[in-house]
């Protein structure tokens, strides 16, 4: 998931690897070894990473899919949603075997958005 994330997040804002590896002081290489997943970048790399491309380390490391919100500023969008909210609490109070059927359903529609590249 980094390294999809990094390289659309370093495309969107129109860099090479080279302009961005020259900002967060390392090598072509490097930025070139993160994007096709032969390497991992530190926790430090990761955090300059993100704010050179104006991303979250959670959008990076694929906890939220919106580039500006972690994971946890998501779930608060989502929980103050009224409609979202309501939508939630009726799966919550449907049959266990219905509940299944909808993860089942979500599984097929991520997996779907990963194919595409989404």
């Amino acid at each position: 998931m980094l390294s999809l994330r990094l390289k659309s997040a370093r495309k969107k804002s129109k860099m090479t690897q080279e302009e961005l590896a020259m900002k967060v002081n390392t090598t072509k290489s490097t930025i070139s070894n993160y994007e096709n997943g032969h390497s991992t970048p530190s926790n430090d790399m990761l955090v300059l990473l993100s704010k050179v491309l104006e991303v979250t380390t959670d959008y990076l490391l694929g906890r939220s899919d919106n580039p500006n919100m972690t994971a946890d500023e998501e779930f608060q969008e989502f929980s103050s949603n009224p409609q979202l909210s309501n939508f939630f609490r009726d799966i919550e109070a449907s049959a266990e075997q219905e509940q299944e059927e909808l993860r089942q359903i979500w599984e097929i529609i991520k997996n779907r958005r990963k194919k595409n590249g989404e």
